[in-house]
């Protein structure tokens, strides 16, 4: 009974923010400083997401190692986005590695 009303509080809370930008969004000015700041929300959250899972993948501390898969396809990706520029490619040649990397070495 308390999962369901903390289901039912995430739903309304969720619900509320939504309805809200929909009924007063046109009517609120973001400042410049305040565009630029919200402009950085999306990579903040993608990096708070996958940070963890290619440092500690398995929830038990630090894997700072070669035969770490996702920190190495995380590093290739790195190297391939900055030389390339190319998000197919870097996801293409990420993957392979990771593949490679799991499934290859062990």
């Amino acid at each position: 009974m308390n999962t369901l009303f903390i289901i039912a509080g995430m739903a309304g809370v969720t619900y509320l923010t939504k309805a809200l930008v929909l009924l007063v969004g046109e009517r609120i000015r973001f400042s410049p400083a305040a565009r630029t700041a919200l402009s950085f929300v999306p990579v903040t959250v993608l990096t708070a997401i996958i940070t963890p899972m290619v440092l500690a993948p398995h929830h038990a501390g630090l894997e700072l190692s070669w035969r770490n898969p996702q920190l190495v396809a995380a590093g290739v990706a790195i190297v391939v986005s900055a030389w390339t520029r190319q998000m197919l490619l870097t996801i293409a040649l990420a993957l392979a590695v990771f593949f490679a990397w799991q499934y290859g070495l062990r």
